[in-house]
C-alpha cells in the first residue's frame, strides 16, 4: 500500500493533496466480512503518518465514495488495478485512475502465508 500511496502522492502533485479512506472495522465485517487485524483508528493513524499522506478519512458505506469526492474537492480519484471498473461510476465526477499494483508485494499473500504458518504450527 505504501508504493501505492507514493504514486497516488505523486498524481497530486507538489501542491495537490493525498487524501486516504481507510474502510472502518465495521465497514470490513458487515460489507466485506473481513475481521481487520489492526483496529480502524490504528490503521488510521498509521497511515496519517506517512510523509505522503495529508488527510484521512473513515469510510462506513460503499456509497459514501461519492459524497467523499465532492466534500473533500477531490480531482483524482485512485485505487489499485485488481480493482479497475469497479469504481468508473465517480467518472463524472473526477478522474478515476487504476494504478498497477507493486509487483512481488501482496497484502493478500501475506495473510495467506501468515495463515499457513499458524496452522503448520497447530496453532
Amino acid at each position: 500500500h505504501l508504493r501505492l500511496l507514493q504514486r497516488a502522492r505523486a498524481l497530486a502533485g507538489p501542491d495537490g493533496t493525498l487524501t486516504v479512506v481507510v474502510s472502518s472495522d465495521a465497514f470490513n465485517w458487515n460489507e466485506k466480512r473481513k475481521r481487520s487485524a489492526i483496529p480502524d483508528w490504528q490503521r488510521a493513524e498509521i497511515v496519517g503518518a506517512l510523509r505522503c499522506v495529508d488527510k484521512v478519512l473513515f469510510e462506513n458505506s460503499w456509497e459514501q465514495k461519492r459524497k467523499d469526492v465532492i466534500d473533500n474537492c477531490i480531482d483524482i480519484f485512485v485505487m489499485g488495478d485488481d480493482w479497475k471498473g469497479r469504481f468508473d461510476f465517480l467518472s463524472d465526477l473526477c478522474q478515476v485512475v487504476y494504478l498497477p499494483r507493486t509487483p512481488d508485494i501482496s497484502s493478500t499473500g501475506l495473510k495467506a502465508d501468515i495463515k499457513d504458518d499458524a496452522v503448520s504450527l497447530g496453532t
